[in-house]
């Protein structure tokens, strides 16, 4: 399949720019596969469409402040850097911005609050083809305890905002955050309260939780002509042993799996793809590209958000939408389109899609 066969206009004003509405007041869009049909209804509605036995997973990465604002040591230039991946206590692979003065020996010194110079100094160790820089940070025992102190909540590049506001640090995290160290929220978890969760568990319905470290590369838009072409980004996933267990007891015994977001759905089939359909406790990096025609193995409903054009995520519900062939995507755009009509707002901040 072609990338551009994944395109569509997605007016502005719909990408969602501030953390609004609250948790539960968000709308869903309900795609019926079966009937090709939609329904708009509210967040809180999920309850309507789930039923005792089946199993809800959830992602539960928990976002680090990884937006650091520092300056040149040398020339008081400023640095925006942003932490991708930590490769030993005080070693990260970076994002950095202007790269292009970021050369191997750059000293980066961080200011502490009212702008004071403080102790905390970054040198660059390596420089990588895709433009990413390896820092070493010095005068702290680990950066990692200095991020809520430091750093920013790291705002997707679409939101097109000077910086972070107040109500970002709370709401760009899932009220099941546990595990540090996604750069990029799990969006499809942001709608949950924990009053929510509670009837959901009060349906009967199982609640289970997994870790996939959301990286920047989800925002990455496909470039090659073709799918095949398209070399995914990995991230690091860990899937327990209680999890699997108890997905694999739901599967033997005919019960559904919900996946909560698109993160969710690549651990779970990357993981049934190693294990001949089955699950077991396994930690480790999936670069898992989904896209149509996909045969999901353990996957029956997905709740996800309103994907940009041309991501690998709407590549992923498009396959979603008709597993193991190929016109999902004549069942997606559709969808998309009357979202659109509807004013649905779109990605982190945005509205849900459930499709059954």
């Amino acid at each position: 399949m072609q990338t551009a066969d994944f395109d569509f206009v997605l007016p502005p004003e719909l990408i969602a720019q501030h953390p609004a509405p609250k948790r539960d007041e968000s709308r869903l869009l309900v795609l019926h596969r079966g009937e090709n049909r939609v329904e708009h209804r509210r967040f809180p509605d999920l309850l309507e469409f789930l039923r005792p036995g089946d199993v809800l997973v959830l992602n539960n990465s928990r976002v680090i402040p990884a937006r650091l604002r520092g300056v040149n040591a040398k020339t008081g230039g400023k640095f925006e850097v942003l932490l991708v991946e930590e490769t030993a206590p005080n070693n990260w692979w970076t994002m950095m911005r202007p790269g292009k003065n970021a050369r191997v020996g750059t000293q980066i010194v961080f200011p502490e609050s009212g702008g004071r110079l403080g102790g905390i100094l970054a040198t660059v160790v390596e420089t990588h083809y895709e433009g990413r820089r390896r820092l070493q940070f010095s005068g702290t025992p680990d950066i990692s305890r200095e991020l809520d102190r430091l750093g920013e909540v790291p705002l997707p590049p679409y939101i097109q905002r000077h910086g972070p506001l107040p109500g970002d640090k709370d709401r760009y995290q899932t009220v099941f955050a546990k595990t540090d160290g996604s750069v990029a929220a799990p969006t499809a978890g942001l709608h949950f309260t924990p009053e929510l969760l509670e009837q959901i568990r009060a349906l009967g319905v199982q609640i289970c939780f997994l870790t996939l470290h959301v990286g920047p590369g989800t925002f990455l838009p496909v470039k090659t002509e073709s799918l095949a072409a398209h070399k995914m980004h990995e991230e690091r996933f860990e899937l327990s042993e209680e999890t699997a267990n108890s997905i694999n007891a739901a599967k033997n015994s005919g019960r559904r799996i919900i996946a909560t977001g698109t993160t969710t759905v690549r651990v779970l089939e990357t993981v049934a793809a190693q294990n001949n359909g089955k699950l077991a406790k396994t930690a480790g990096n999936t670069g898992i590209f989904i896209y149509p025609p996909f045969s999901f193995q353990v996957v029956d409903a997905l709740l996800t958000n309103f994907h940009l054009p041309r991501s690998t995520l709407l590549m992923l519900v498009s396959a979603f939408a008709a597993p193991g062939e190929t016109h999902g995507r004549e069942m997606i755009l559709p969808a998309y389109a009357e979202a659109i009509r509807e004013r649905y707002r779109f990605f982190s901040y945005g509205d849900a899609m459930l499709i059954l």
